[in-house]
């Protein structure tokens, strides 16, 4: 028996707002991710943001799995070699870093989540490639979104698109089904073999948000419980949508009018199929 939800049409009509709402706090806060700035500062704008702009509630905060203790800030921000769970603070962005704000509200009971990668002035162009390959991971992963397939699906084109641009994927963290409850089933893998895992099927909301390395995929966790970083050090990177499962298909929720349009690639594929 499936564990896994399949949402309402009012469901779903909540969560189209809660993930346009996450995705307009990356618009946001796009401006301000300068040289100087704080991550502590980013935090604090992007609440202020939430609370008196939107009306939203920042999940993470004092968010506690089993195990955790309560998560102390609004957002993540996963700076340069940190794969996911950076708690902002004191750290000043610097000419060249990387970092990935990882971004979750909630709006009438529904949770919208989504993240997205920022350089910070000039970043090298070895940052710069990891960044797309990523990007190009998820897109992937969402392009294989449709009644009928499967989850390994998913997971196998990201690894594929990785491992052959000399990256690796991180296994311990991967997407997850999302609704009135932050975390729940699915487990999305972002890597795998096509064909196995569950089926997906129309209703179904999930994140796909892949972290790839530019090193090996080992991570390491930081004193504090929850920050994660590589563990050779090497260069971090993560993108992630919310993403429903329709009829014929799959709808991205978390679209705002500032987001990276998808890859080339994704808009010949769907009008390939929008054509046969």
């Amino acid at each position: 028996m499936s564990t896994i939800s399949i949402k309402t049409e009012a469901d779903i009509k909540g969560m189209r707002i809660a993930g346009r709402l996450a995705a307009e706090v990356l618009d946001f806060i796009a401006p301000y991710m300068k040289v100087g700035i704080t991550t502590g500062e980013v935090d604090r704008l992007c609440h202020e943001y939430m609370v008196n702009v939107q009306g939203t509630i920042p999940a993470p905060l004092n968010y506690c799995p089993p195990g955790y203790t309560p998560y102390p800030k609004a957002i993540c921000t996963s700076v340069n070699d940190v794969i996911c769970h950076g708690i902002p603070g004191d750290k000043v962005l610097k000419n060249g870093d990387v970092i990935n704000l990882d971004i979750t509200v909630i709006k009438d009971g529904y949770h919208g989540d989504t993240s997205r990668m920022y350089y910070i002035g000039e970043p090298s162009i070895m940052a710069k490639r990891l960044g797309l390959i990523t990007y190009e991971c998820m897109w992937l992963g969402i392009s294989k979104i449709r009644p009928g397939a499967h989850l390994g699906d998913i997971g196998y084109v990201i690894q594929q698109h990785a491992e052959k641009a000399g990256y690796s994927v991180v296994r311990e963290f991967c997407g997850h089904g999302i609704g009135t409850i932050f975390h729940e089933e699915p487990q999305i893998l972002h890597y795998g073999r096509p064909g196995t895992l569950e089926e997906m099927k129309a209703g179904m909301i999930f994140t796909v948000e892949p972290m790839i390395n530019a090193g090996r995929r080992e991570i390491r966790e930081m004193g504090d419980g929850w920050t994660i970083k590589t563990k050779d050090r090497s260069l971090s990177a993560q993108w992630e949508h919310t993403v429903l499962v329709t009829e014929t298909g799959y709808e991205v929720l978390t679209v705002s009018a500032g987001m990276p349009p998808p890859p080339e690639f994704i808009k010949t594929s769907a009008e390939q199929i929008a054509a046969s």
